[in-house]
């Protein structure tokens, strides 16, 4: 049996590992777009903070693959996907076959339609190459403008400022981490982001990039203007689809999958960024890899459901650390929220209760009881009889 993988990103490397550690037999080839071998992307901050060395940015020894008898064909980017003769066209014209496909293609980083985004100076951050290309650039340029206040957006901005660079940061909506702060939570990690000597711009919009030729600063929305000699986009990504559209698979927002995370072509499977379960398109580092372990399963013919993956992202900024699962903000009627911050420790803790189960939680300012927590808003715990010392810092979180 022959399993092609499209993507060397976690879900594709981790769903080959699985692969061969289930099946000694079955020949798996990787075909990669890239020309480096796996690495975390988490790493490439550190690695642009000047905190981690090159060589220590990939996720294994450079023989891993072969002890593995895995086939990694790093820059050999797949074209085009013939899913009826079971073949992938690269380079050249050039076929293989294979018995079963896992497309593990990742997503791309999304540019808005802002005017002058291509200029020279402009950046965004996926790959090793862009994060090359921000550390060679930010050395004679040091006025950075992050846009976007997201997590990547701010992890961006640590490392940057870590350079000595004047950094700013703006963003759209009202607060720091939309996606996964309350206001208090956003409120309080920007008082520590702006205690690092970054700027907090909140609720503007990015009209323009200014410059002729390189970056001078950027427009906002009203007609201020922001000086600055590099800019860094961090709005988010989108998933890649035009490979699994071109060869008619099913997509929406995502690449369609069931929950064996089989597409709507029986012998195509795919995880990781690209993909839509059950409506959701996950894009955090747990679902992936939750779904490259499942679909290697299904990739043999041994059945194992993917039943979907609890939301949990963890951020260190300013050695803050920031924890967001489940329905950290909830919306609609039925759920209570409880909440103790305190506010010179930096320390927040929220947790999220429907019918007395727990269902979502914030903790910020400190790691203990974070693994019990997301363990116990995975199972929806009903935690009544805690609520009052749920939150003390005494509290035994071993009785979840």
């Amino acid at each position: 049996m022959k399993a092609i993988v499209i993507g060397n990103g976690l879900a594709g490397t981790m769903a080959a590992k699985t692969l061969r550690e289930l099946d000694p037999q079955v020949e798996v080839v990787v075909f990669a777009e890239e020309k480096y071998p796996y690495y975390p992307r988490p790493n490439l901050i550190e690695y642009i903070a000047g905190k981690l060395p090159y060589e220590r940015i990939f996720a294994f020894s450079e023989e891993w693959h072969v002890r593995q008898k895995i086939d990694i064909r790093l820059g050999n980017p797949v074209r085009k996907i013939h899913a009826k003769s079971r073949e992938v066209e690269l380079d050249g014209n050039r076929r293989e076959s294979y018995d079963v496909l896992l497309i593990a293609n990742g997503s791309c980083s999304f540019v808005p339609p802002i005017k002058g985004a291509d200029k020279p100076g402009v950046f965004a951050l996926r790959t090793l190459e862009d994060a090359k290309a921000i550390i060679d650039h930010v050395q004679n340029h040091r006025r950075v403008v992050i846009i976007g206040g997201g997590l990547l957006g701010l992890e961006i901005a640590r490392a940057i400022r870590s350079l000595g660079a004047e950094v700013e940061v703006v963003e759209f909506f009202d607060r720091l981490l939309p996606r996964q702060l309350d206001a208090q939570g956003a409120a309080l990690l920007r008082s520590q982001i702006e205690a690092l000597g970054i700027r907090v711009r909140l609720g503007f919009t990015t009209e323009e990039i200014l410059g002729s030729k390189e970056v001078q600063g950027i427009r906002l929305k009203g007609g201020a203007d922001l000086s600055a000699d590099m800019a860094v986009i961090a709005a988010g990504v989108r998933p890649n689809l035009s490979l699994p559209q071109d060869a008619g698979l099913a997509t929406d927002r995502g690449l369609v999958v069931d929950d064996r995370l089989r597409t709507s072509h029986p012998q195509v499977f795919a995880a990781g960024d690209s993909i839509q379960h059950r409506g959701k398109v996950y894009g955090i580092i747990p679902a992936s890899f939750d779904q490259a372990r499942a679909v290697a399963y299904n990739m043999l013919g041994q059945e194992k459901k993917y039943e979907g993956t609890i939301p949990a992202n963890t951020l260190k900024v300013v050695g803050l650390y920031v924890t967001s699962l489940g329905l950290a903000n909830p919306e609609g009627q039925g759920y209570e929220e409880i909440r103790k911050i305190r506010k010179e420790e930096g320390i927040y803790k929220k947790v999220v209760l429907q019918n007395g189960a727990l269902v979502g939680a914030i903790w910020m300012g400190t790691k203990r009881g974070v693994s019990e927590i997301a363990r116990a808003v995975t199972a929806k715990t009903k935690v009544n009889q805690w609520i009052n010392v749920l939150l003390d810092d005494s509290f035994d979180f071993s009785v979840l």
